[in-house]
């Protein structure tokens, strides 16, 4: 069993925000492999399933906010007895790379992440990351919160697909055991 756990807010009035990239691209995820979300409580989550090989995927986005994904990531591996260092796959929004470009990474420090920071409190630092840059010359002229919070330009929204088809190949790596530390951008 593999799980891939994207970070973001629930409610439509963050849907499109910089900060919810990661519910975006589990949802195009979800709809590449034909599945829907469904509410599951014990894990503050809705979850979508599918096989991939001889696993069973999981796609999460958990129902508590951003900085609190920590405890859906923990509730989901003890229940499923899964592996965290190899078997959890983090999808989140880094405010330290440009937009469009992609870097994956095995394990490390939140970087100032809150939501990271909440699973690196629950599960340790050493689970795999897709870190998908969102950092634009805006970023220098607003706070950070209001920043990660606001939609993306059109121009970028433009190129997102792009960008998603970069990490369903980091994606892709993951569920075929082949996950390493890269970074590509459109």
């Amino acid at each position: 069993m593999k799980i891939i756990l994207a970070q973001g807010n629930p409610g439509a009035k963050y849907s499109a925000s910089r900060h919810n990239i990661g519910f975006q691209l589990a949802d195009v995820l979800a709809e590449s492999q034909g599945v829907n979300f469904s509410e599951k409580a014990k894990f503050k989550a809705e979850i979508a399933e599918f096989i991939s090989g001889d696993d069973k995927i999981l796609i999460v986005k958990p129902a508590t906010f951003y900085n609190e994904t920590g405890f859906s990531a923990r509730a989901l591996c003890d229940f499923y007895k899964v592996d965290c260092r190899k078997d959890l796959l983090i999808l989140h929004d880094d405010i330290s790379l440009p937009f469009g470009t992609v870097r994956t990474r095995q394990k490390g420090s939140d970087a100032g992440n809150n939501g990271l920071k909440s699973i690196i409190s629950h599960l340790g630092n050493e689970f795999l990351r897709v870190k998908i840059g969102i950092a634009n010359p805006i970023l220098d002229k607003s706070p950070q919160t209001d920043f990660v919070l606001n939609k993306f330009s059109f121009e970028e929204t433009q190129k997102i697909p792009q960008v998603f088809e970069i990490c369903l190949g980091f994606i892709g790596d993951f569920l075929g055991n082949k996950f390493q530390n890269l970074k590509k951008s459109i």
